[in-house]
């Protein structure tokens, strides 16, 4: 068996393997370490909008959190941890990126190709992760910049910002985040801005010690405030999906929040967005606002026309002379690299078969792609609350999937192509209606068609009760006995 990615999706999986008494699987890592989006995001200011109690495995609670919010150094602290605790440590192939892998249809395994060699197996399951590639603007003249240029994502630690004038690309959750630290450092700072986001008050705290020392005591009382603070998530999604009129409220405060960090008129209505709270993901920051309003920093939202060797040409003509340019403008979501990587029993990749629009049974399996499972696939990732939870639920799925395999002796499943579409004109239907759809936004949840292919239309706990059993019968099944027929005929 074979995990890709050691981050939340592939150390869960892993982890949950091992308590159920399987060792043979390896996790093919691209990098040298253990983590993640939570390894490779190491920019100033990097932390989770979730809070930590519930942003963490519920196999694996951890009483000292320092901060209500974590940062991203404790995070990636705690993925290494949960891996040498239970045991993940020697099943991981560091360095070893999958290059390509395809399903042999003779023999019933995926032959995967990596950059440490070519492996074996009978299962792939991909916890790679729709965070974990950067996203570059196709602007004009990119590759004639000959300042300092790199992503949030693969931040430059070694280059010094004292003093330089600096441009920011994008106003996303990354950098809301280091904007204030970025705008500390340089001579001027230029935030490019397409799009304003709605930004809440970060309701952040450090732990005190009494708390921790009691969460280590009484393990029950983190887990009565871990659902506790899930259920307060859960409520959310009523007005995100059902009645999107009941987040004026929360609208309300997000504009009072503004006003209150901003005087300025002028850029006030420069940040105020047009569209509904919702419609985009919700940041948190208390600092974001403050940092605008310093006499360095600038808002500029006129759209960017062409990258210059030493500056940016807006749309109104003007010219902004430039040392650094930093883009925070996301990731590749709904078109992940893994998936042109990845082939099929008809030949064809996973991006062939989605032609734009990615989509899976449970957002887990795909037909056509035996013995493979997908975590945080299509319509799995979270629009109000943690995606651990739902990463915990297709791991769930895939492990009574594979019991289901040894139960009955089979080599190999696949997903009925009718049970995957039904399943996908469900969640077509129910995304619309939703303020993702209605909104009056574009955001990085839609597709290359325009169709929300990223979020849970609905309770998580609705998730975690379809993947609760592997129904073998939306599957068509082959038995070892069969197989070995055909490989011996052939």
């Amino acid at each position: 068996m074979t995990i890709i990615g050691s981050g939340f999706a592939g150390l869960a999986t892993a982890v949950r393997l091992k308590q159920e008494g399987r060792h043979d699987f390896i996790v093919l890592e691209k990098s040298h370490d253990v983590g993640g989006t939570w390894r490779d995001n190491d920019y100033p200011g990097c932390a989770c909008d979730v809070p930590s109690n519930l942003y963490s495995f519920s196999f694996a609670p951890n009483p000292r959190w320092s901060r209500a919010f974590s940062q991203q150094a404790e995070l990636h602290r705690y993925l290494r941890d949960t891996a040498v605790r239970f045991g993940v440590m020697p099943h991981i192939v560091f360095d070893a990126e999958v290059l390509g892998a395809t399903w042999m249809e003779d023999d019933q395994e995926w032959e995967i190709e990596t950059r440490a060699g070519t492996v074996r197996s009978q299962f792939l399951i991909s916890g790679a992760g729709p965070l974990s590639e950067p996203s570059y603007p196709d602007v004009p003249g990119i590759e004639d910049f000959q300042g300092t240029m790199f992503h949030s994502a693969q931040w430059n630690h070694d280059h010094d910002l004292s003093g330089e004038r600096v441009a920011v690309l994008g106003t996303g959750a990354s950098a809301v985040q280091f904007v204030p630290h970025v705008a500390e450092a340089a001579r001027e700072l230029t935030v490019f801005q397409r799009t304003p986001p709605w930004i809440l008050p970060r309701p952040d705290r450090n732990v005190p010690e009494l708390q921790k020392r009691l969460y280590n005591t009484v393990p029950a009382l983190q887990k009565a405030v871990r659902i506790a603070v899930y259920w307060r998530q859960e409520a959310m999604l009523p007005g995100l999906v059902h009645r999107p009129g009941l987040l004026r409220a929360v609208e309300k405060l997000a504009l009072a929040h503004m006003h209150w960090k901003v005087k300025d008129p002028e850029l006030r209505r420069k940040l105020t967005p047009d569209y509904k709270i919702g419609c985009k993901r919700i940041l948190i920051a208390n600092d974001y606002y403050p940092a605008l309003t310093r006499p360095n920093v600038s808002v500029v939202t006129e759209s960017v026309e062409r990258i210059n060797p030493h500056s940016i040409t807006t749309r109104d003509g003007r010219e902004h002379a430039i040392d650094t340019l930093i883009f925070g403008t996301g990731f590749h979501v709904t078109d992940t690299s893994i998936s042109d990587r990845i082939r099929g029993r008809a030949g064809e990749t996973l991006s062939e078969r989605w032609k734009g629009s990615p989509q899976a049974y449970l957002g887990t399996s795909v037909s056509g792609f035996p013995n493979f499972f997908l975590l945080v696939g299509p319509n799995t990732g979270p629009g109000h609350t943690s995606v651990v939870f739902y990463i915990e639920s297709q791991v769930a799925f895939v492990l009574d999937a594979l019991r289901t395999v040894d139960r009955s002796r089979l080599s190999s499943i696949d997903v009925r192509r009718e049970v995957e579409d039904d399943f996908n004109r469900e969640i077509e239907e129910r995304m619309e209606g939703t303020v993702w759809t209605t909104g009056g936004c574009g955001s990085w949840y839609l597709d290359a068609n325009g169709k929300n292919s990223t979020l849970w239309p609905g309770f998580s706990f609705e998730l975690r009760w379809r993947t609760r059993k592997f129904d073998v019968a939306a599957y068509t099944t082959q038995s070892e006995s069969s197989a070995t027929a055909v490989a011996r005929a052939s």
